[in-house]
Parts: structure tokens; C-alpha cells; sequence
């Protein structure tokens, strides 16, 4: 944990860099916040320098929660100590936000907000994008020594799969990092070439390919008025909701083939062009778009959702009340596993569609033997059992926590949609109340921390989390 803390340390001392850079007077506030980072750290590092560098099931579960918990508290200290966002329940919930790439937001005027702090924002989305863990382990491979890694990243990585390209953990974490490099730098100079400057450029490329959705202007990406920004957005963005060991294997292997037998990434194509199709008809026919604006708000905002990036073109909230079901719907789908995005993601949603063909056979066939198999690969039962499990858990928590939110007075549409954008980690929801091009300042603290445990739970796939808090998890034994 001490390392850990080390790394958010440098983190702040960049942004103190930026505010060097634009003179502003966040210099003392980001040193501070590093010298306080650094401080509690080396007391950790001090109480653990007996430990063994080894990590049981139990303890890389309870790392990896309080990894995120512990550095989104530190992450509060820019927004506290420059009196940014005045209470800690606020700041709190914009840190989570960022490192669970939620990108949901408290404040009202981002763009009031200087060059620093909104750097500090990019950053914990584009640090939250692959995990904490994973991004550290990639940064500075002492940390993944010992044989306690493998079950880091098993708690930390998405998806019910885990893959890795290269026997040595740190090896593969490696690997992924690059492309997870690769894709910031090529979306950077993208963003660059058609028009954005350097820091807009860069904090944009952070919130994309993180599929985060913080922004540095008010009106998200709609700001520029660029349909070739928007459209290299919606590329990216895409692109960074695929598998990237599958981008790996595809772009870096030449393995070209591999990317459309993959069956998770030809069911994610799928359902964004059939998504767009409909709302593009939809925008037509009932707002009267013209066809290339239809198209682009379209695909824009499917791929936002989907990816569960929350970046907007358009204001959504003001399309016929079915377009918002089918995003509402892609909410909850989320893009590919092994990705920097949330949801249940689309290799479950294959797994569900495959299982209940099997069904059907099953009963025509009583005696058949159906095997499922995933791009060639045979899922065993265990995994079939705990795909059940999943999906009743994210089901049960929705309900309980929209039961809570309504309770709380907020309208069935909002609730309903606050508990989908955070436990898939998308950001913006849809209604009127809490709109989404609206902030969600005005919920009750409380909710609000209802809100930043759901995005914890969300991004870490509901039972790296839940398990902690199982009387059973404590047990000696």
C-alpha cells in the first residue's frame, strides 16, 4: 500500500507541474497534497518492512479494495486543500468518480476550475482506466513481486476470463500497458491534428481512452462544434471498450483474423450498429435531424454508453423517451471485458444467449451434451455457475439501491438510471432532475455515498468488494 500511495504522489507532482506551467497558484497546493501522499506512505512502508512480499486469496482481495478506497481519500486532498468542492462527502465522490472512470461529477462549472485541478481530475480516470493495481504493477514491477500478483490482478482485471499473453504476470501487465499507451498517444495527436490544444488534447484523450468522461469545458465535447473531433471521440472511445489483449494479439501480432472470430467483439459490433440504426431513425423521424447529424449524435452517444465513457455530443434527455431505453440498456451491457470499461460486459451477455440456446436444445434433446464454448474456447461449468452469480448479484444490489434512491425522493427515471450509471461506471444518467448534461450536485449526502460505494463495488465487479464484507472473509480460518 505504501508503494501504491508512492505512485499517486507523482501523480499530484505532475499536476503541480501544469500549474507551473499556466502560473497559477495550485503550485503549494499539489506539493502539499504529494508531501502528505509521500508521508503516510513511508509510514506504511515502515510498518510492513517485515511482512513477507507474499499475498494469500484473502489478502489480494483486501488489498485491491483498499487500494481504491484509500487512494480516492488521498485523491480528495487537491479538491479540500484549494477549497474546490467544500465538503469531504463532495470530494470523495469526485475522486471515486475518476478512479472508477465513472466520470459522474458534483461540480457545476467545470470550466471555472484551473488548469491543474482539472489535470488532476484527467489523471485519476486515465490512472482508474486498467486499475490502480495493474497500472502501478506496470509502472514499477517491483511491486509485483511475490506470488500474491496473479491474485491482484484476478481481483482487479474485468471480465469472468482472465487471460494473459505471457506466462510472467508482470511480463503481460506490461504488454496491455503499452497498448493502453499506444491507443493515449495515437488518440492524443488525433485530437491535436484536428484542431484541440495541447492540454485539451491531452485531458480529452485521458477521459477516452480511460472511457472515463470527465471533460475540461461544460458542454462535454459539444464544446468544440467539430464533427471530426466527434467522430475521432467515437473511435476511441470504441476502441478502448474493446479486449485489449485481443487489440494486442490483432494490431501488434498481425494476428488480423483474430479480432472477428472473437466472439465478444462481433456481438459488440452488433449491438452498436443496430443501437445506432434504431436511434438514428428515431432522431429522423420524431426530431427531424438532418441524416449525418442523426448519425453522428447517433453513434456517439451509443458508444458513450456502451463504452461507458459519458462524453455527450447532444443532450440525450431531450430525445423521444425510447431512445432512452435502448442506452439505458447499453448501460447495463457495458463493452468488452479486459477493457477500461464497466457493465456486465458483452462475453457475459454471449455466455447468457449461448446458455439459453443450450436450454432450448436441452429440451428437445434431453440426452444431448452441449458444450458452450467462447471464441473456440470451452467454459467450464464453475465459470456458467458463477456467471449466474453475477448476474443475480448486480441485480440484486440494483434493486436494493434504486429502492434506497426513490426512497430518498428522487424520481423513478433518475433513480433507476443513477444505480445503472454507477455500478456500470458510466456517468451520466437519464431524466430530468439529473440530466445527462447535468451535474449531480444536488443529490443528499448521503445518496452520494451511496453512490461512491456503487461505483467502488461496479468497477471491481461487485465481489472483490462484497466479500470483504462477509463475516466469513474475517474468520481465522
Amino acid at each position: 500500500m505504501g508503494s501504491l500511495l508512492y505512485g499517486e504522489a507523482v501523480t499530484m507532482l505532475l499536476c503541480m507541474v501544469v500549474a507551473l506551467c499556466y502560473e497559477e497558484d495550485d503550485i503549494l497546493l499539489f506539493a502539499s497534497s504529494a508531501i502528505i501522499t509521500i508521508f503516510a506512505g513511508a509510514i506504511l512502508k515502515f510498518l510492513g518492512r517485515k511482512a513477507e512480499n507474499r499475498l494469500s486469496r484473502r489478502d489480494a482481495y483486501l488489498l485491491v479494495t483498499l487500494v481504491w478506497v484509500i487512494y480516492s481519500l488521498f485523491a480528495t486532498l487537491p479538491f479540500l486543500l484549494g477549497g474546490y468542492l467544500d465538503s469531504f462527502t463532495d470530494a470523495y465522490f469526485e475522486a471515486m468518480s475518476g478512479f472508477s472512470t465513472t466520470g459522474a461529477t458534483i461540480i457545476d462549472d467545470v470550466e471555472a476550475l484551473p488548469h491543474g485541478i482539472l489535470t488532476w481530475r484527467s489523471l485519476t480516470q486515465w490512472v482508474g482506466g486498467l486499475g490502480i493495481v495493474f497500472t502501478v504493477i506496470a509502472l514499477i514491477p517491483s511491486v509485483a513481486g511475490g506470488s500474491g500478483s496473479i491474485r491482484v490482478f484476478g481481483a482487479e482485471s474485468t471480465g469472468p476470463i482472465k487471460t494473459k499473453l505471457q506466462p510472467k504476470l508482470s511480463t503481460s501487465v506490461r504488454y496491455i500497458w503499452f497498448v493502453y499507451l499506444a491507443l493515449s498517444l495515437a488518440c492524443f495527436f488525433s485530437y491535436k491534428i484536428f484542431g484541440m490544444n495541447w492540454f485539451d488534447a491531452a485531458n480529452f484523450t485521458m477521459s477516452s481512452v480511460a472511457t472515463g468522461g470527465f471533460s475540461t469545458y461544460n458542454d462535454s465535447t459539444e464544446y468544440f462544434h467539430s464533427p471530426a473531433l466527434e467522430y475521432i471521440t467515437t473511435f476511441f472511445c470504441f476502441l478502448s471498450g474493446t479486449n485489449f489483449t485481443l487489440l494486442y494479439m490483432t494490431f501488434f501480432k498481425r494476428k488480423w483474423k483474430s479480432l472477428f472470430k472473437d466472439s465478444e467483439f462481433r456481438f459488440y459490433i452488433i449491438v452498436v450498429a443496430l443501437a445506432t440504426v434504431f436511434i438514428m431513425c428515431e432522431l429522423i423521424f420524431r426530431n427531424h435531424y438532418a441524416i449525418e447529424h442523426a448519425f453522428r449524435s447517433a453513434i456517439f452517444q451509443v458508444v458513450s454508453f456502451i463504452s461507458t465513457t459519458g462524453l455527450f455530443n447532444d443532450n440525450a434527455g431531450a430525445w423521444p423517451h425510447v431512445t432512452w431505453v435502448v442506452l439505458a440498456v447499453l448501460m447495463f451491457f457495458g463493452a468488452c471485458s479486459g477493457s477500461t470499461t464497466g457493465g456486465l460486459k458483452c462475453v457475459r451477455c454471449v455466455m447468457i444467449l449461448k446458455v439459453l440456446k443450450n436450454e432450448f436444445m436441452q429440451r428437445l434433446h434431453p440426452n444431448a451434451v452441449l458444450p458452450l464454448k467462447i471464441s473456440g474456447t470451452n467454459i467450464p461449468d464453475k465459470q456458467r455457475v458463477s456467471l449466474l452469480a453475477f448476474v443475480a448479484a448486480y441485480l440484486l444490489l440494483f434493486f436494493i439501491f434504486a429502492f434506497v434512491i426513490i426512497a430518498a425522493g428522487v424520481d423513478n427515471t433518475n433513480a433507476i438510471t443513477i444505480c445503472l450509471s454507477c455500478l456500470s461506471n458510466v456517468g451520466p444518467t437519464l431524466g430530468t432532475e439529473i440530466g445527462p448534461t447535468m451535474s449531480w450536485s444536488q443529490l443528499p449526502d448521503f445518496i452520494k455515498w451511496f453512490c461512491s460505494f456503487m461505483m467502488l463495488v461496479g468497477r471491481l465487479e461487485i465481489f472483490t468488494v462484497i466479500i470483504v464484507l462477509t463475516p466469513e472473509f474475517w474468520r481465522k480460518n
